[in-house]
């Protein structure tokens, strides 16, 4: 009904003034656009701008975010007219972000949060056939209040707006900020009663595992009855045989009803990497003399989750911050995300699946949705529900100080709140409700030296976001901020931890103590990660540039250099020299394009991959490492391991094999010995053979020693020492793992950075043989040392089973490349290695 419209913009207050809310109106000059989208992405199909993601185009749509935009659009109303005890009820699912709508020439009413919905009651003015909808959207910066005066941070007009905040400009992200319809628009007629929310969520699981005990909470608008309602509640399993079915009688007045039915040999949603993520179906019909009123249907899943705080006994003085699924302690394996387009509104399914598949294939299992972007579209939460992966998810505050004044401001951000919690409370894949991103600790950072360093905002992160979550939401816990906890919000002793002192050169704080910021080479070196006795790190990484087909799509050809100005806009991050001063201590600095790529991608992978290691052997006292950042927004050069495209740096893969439930990991100690540790997340002890070998790149192998190794379910430990001696630190030599029948990836470590290790880059020899009209099979073998292997396509919809490896002397891989929508031929593949 309400699939397409027109679009036209006016200079603030023009429309208003030619009418263009009246029924009838002169659409001359007014262009076509779907619902919902943004008006950026019309804008470009009408060819009024240039692709705002290629060469510097962004500055040219400057003018957008200058203009009031007005959106008409027609669609039919019901021809049996409302019957006595009926309404008519027309939802804005999302409207971004100044609205004021007029139907039929009548004024509704205005909007102004981009995070909930609009209702209408429109019973009185919709008629049978024809209807007129428009809307006008302001210029967004019309609305700003009155800059705090501790106000800091990017951009600082967008705080007083509950809309999209990275649309103004981050430092991996354009200045683009959206608007329109960016959510669907429904026409719902109810009748007599409707259900206005539901939650479900398990209560306890028994000590065996035999029986759940759950509750559905049933909420119901009760607008033109007051006769008693039965709400019909029926679960059932994934083969549609119901498990559990019971009714809640209603008095009439309008009521919040809880059910506790239980359930036989529950069948838990559990993350993708420890079992299955079952979903049962739950649907609620809404009954009055046996005539079905409304009715409400979703998957939910059977799970208890906790996040444990309590003291951790073996490093006095800290505290755990380890998530408790189904009563397992569990170690938090994933990525920060960002919106997966700068324009939300026009985001397709296929990129969430793509993305969300890539993130579960990558061996993680929580994603935190950050908090300077949007709560995301329903398809995500479901995709994560069914795919095994947690969410922590963010309210939408980011990186400012944000007004606590006018009293309707407050309101409108509880109301947010309830809309979002509501609306995403039932999904078994959310893990955790977290009041900002870096607002606390941004906030006291910048004014350390006073006594009072009460962020501007506190009274959403502590009083009005804790006090909903805790009302409407009784299945997942409430944290204030990312990071938060400790002396200093950044504590390594307890709390969760943002880790930049790589990349941005900070230092470890405590409250009332100066901030420090060193930038050298040394300063933001990767190896600083060992540094850090986090208990969760919520966010820490390293920039690389995307893959050179993503470069080519954005930038001029005579702009593909290293620091050109295009390139330099595509990097947000100032200075832009920060991932300079990253490779001069890994790789050296490149000297053309192909280095730049390479060099950049090195330097991200191998921090990540040092990072992961060096936190996942500190498991049980780390619990969680989400790294900053799985995605990208545009076509930048960013922290993110996949770009805009899909097509995975090589940090993606080196995280994949990092993340690997069971990991082999070197630690080299001070008095020059190397430890190897099994790190073990599964819930079954590991026990078998592996092989260590310390070899040179030319082939020779210095020795070799086969162990028998164990590891206990669910935890870390070394399992083998070698002396400095024994393993001697010379530049032409490696230290190796592997183990029997392929049980984990395997491992090397090097002595030396990448730039100062003595080898001769020596590729493999290849042999590309297809196997069916969609994959290849690339068979590889190296006659010496073959560094940083990776295969290379034009076309993000190919996937690899791995990329971005070593070979060791003698070794053979075979790996697969498939492509489900062309047909792939041998010459498709370029083979690359430094």
């Amino acid at each position: 009904m309400f699939e397409r419209a027109r679009l036209k913009d006016f200079a603030p207050g023009e429309g208003v003034q030619t009418g263009a809310f009246q029924e009838r109106f002169d659409e001359e000059g007014w262009i076509p656009i779907p619902v919902p989208k943004d008006v950026h992405r019309a804008l470009l199909d009408a060819g009024r701008i240039e692709d705002p993601f290629y060469d510097r185009n962004e500055d040219g749509c400057a003018w957008i975010e200058d203009r009031e935009w007005w959106y008409r659009m027609s669609f039919d109303g019901p021809q049996e007219p409302l019957q006595p005890g009926e309404r008519l009820r027309l939802v804005f699912h999302g409207l971004d972000t100044f609205a004021t709508i007029w139907l039929n020439g009548e004024k509704l009413g205005g909007h102004s949060n981009m995070f909930r919905e609009a209702v209408f009651d429109v019973g009185d003015l919709v008629r049978p056939g024809e209807n007129t909808l428009v809307l006008l959207f302001d210029r967004p910066l019309d609305h700003v209040g009155e800059e705090h005066p501790d106000q800091w941070g990017r951009n600082p007009e967008r705080v007083s707006m509950r809309k999209a905040q990275f649309g103004f400009g981050w430092d991996w992200g354009p200045r683009l900020p959206t608007v329109g319809i960016w959510r669907p628009i429904e026409l719902r007629r109810e009748r007599r009663a409707s259900v206005r929310g539901v939650h479900f969520y398990t209560l306890e699981i028994d000590s065996k595992g035999e029986r759940a005990a759950v509750a559905v909470r049933v909420e119901v608008d009760q607008f033109a009855t007051e006769d008693p309602l039965e709400a019909a509640i029926t679960l059932t399993a994934p083969d549609g045989t119901s498990v559990a079915e019971t009714s809640l009688m209603l008095d009439g007045e309008g009521s919040n009803l809880t059910a506790y039915p239980t359930v036989e040999n529950p069948r838990l949603w559990w993350t993708h990497d420890l079992g299955e993520p079952v979903l049962y179906g739950l649907r609620v019909e809404l009954r009055q003399e046996g005539e079905v009123l409304d009715h409400y249907e979703s998957k939910v899943g059977m799970r208890t989750l906790e996040l444990d705080q309590s003291p951790d006994p073996d490093e006095p003085g800290t505290r755990f911050f380890r998530f408790v699924l189904n009563g397992v302690p569990i170690f938090a394996r994933g990525a920060d995300w960002i919106p997966a387009d700068s324009f939300v509104g026009a985001i397709e399914d296929e990129r969430y699946e793509t993305l969300l598949r890539a993130a579960k294939e990558a061996n993680m299992n929580m994603l935190r949705v950050w908090g300077g972007g949007i709560y995301e579209h329903d398809i995500f939460y479901d995709l994560c529900d069914s795919m095994g992966l947690l969410v922590w998810q963010d309210f939408m505050f980011a990186c400012a100080t944000y007004p606590e004044e006018p009293p309707s401001f407050v309101a409108e951000v509880e109301e947010e709140a309830r809309y979002q919690v509501r609306r995403l409370r039932s999904h078994p894949c959310l893990a955790l409700w977290c009041g900002n991103n870096e607002n606390q600790w941004i906030h006291d950072r910048t004014f350390w030296d006073r006594e009072d360093t009460t962020v501007p905002g506190a009274l959403y992160y502590h009083e009005v976001l804790p006090r909903v979550v805790t009302e409407l939401y009784r299945s997942t816990p409430y944290w204030p901020g990312s990071p938060f906890g400790g002396d200093d919000h950044n504590d390594r002793r307890q709390g969760n931890v943002h880790n930049w002192e790589v990349w941005h050169g900070n230092s470890p704080r405590r409250f009332g103590e100066e901030s420090r910021r060193d930038p050298t080479p040394e300063n933001v070196s990767y190896l600083r990660y060992a540094e850090d006795m986090g208990r969760f790190i919520s966010e820490f990484g390293m920039h690389a540039a995307p893959v050179r087909e993503t470069l080519r799509r954005a930038i001029p050809e005579d702009q593909l250099y290293h620091h050109s100005p295009s390139m330099d806009h595509h990097n947000k991050d100032d200075p832009k020299n920060k991932g300079d001063d990253l490779m001069l201590t890994v790789t050296g600095l490149p000297e053309n394009l192909d280095e730049y790529v390479d060099f950049s991608m090195i330097s991200q992978a191998e921090g990540l991959k040092f990072a992961l290691e060096h936190f996942r052997r500190r498991k049980p006292h780390c619990s969680g490492t989400l790294f900053w950042q799985l995605n990208d927004c545009w076509p930048v050069l960013s922290w993110s391991v996949i770009d805009y495209h899909g097509f995975g740096k090589a940090g993606y893969y080196y995280a994949s094999r990092a993340y690997s439930p069971l990991l082999a990991s070197f630690k080299a100690l001070p008095d020059g010995s190397i430890e190897l540790w099994l790190t073990n997340d599964t819930l079954s002890e590991v026990k078998g053979d592996v092989t260590v070998r310390l070899g040179t790149f030319e082939g020779e192998a210095v020795w070799e020693e086969n162990l028998e190794v164990r590891t206990p379910a669910n935890a870390s430990r070394p399992v083998a020492r070698w002396s400095a001696d024994r393993a001697s630190g010379a530049l032409d030599r490696y230290l190796s793992v592997s183990s029997d029948h392929d049980r984990f990836p395997s491992n090397r470590h090097f002595f030396a950075a990448i730039k100062d290790l003595r080898r001769d880059p020596v590729g493999p020899d290849v042999d590309i043989t297809p196997a069916g009209e969609h994959e290849l099979r690339v068979r590889l073998e190296a006659p010496a040392y073959a560094y940083f292997v990776h295969l290379e396509v034009p076309d993000e919809s190919t996937r690899f089973s791995d990329n971005y490896f070593d070979l060791e002397p003698g070794q053979e891989r075979t790996i697969s490349v498939t492509n489900e929508k062309r047909a792939l031929e041998p010459e498709y593949i370029k083979l690359k290695w430094r």
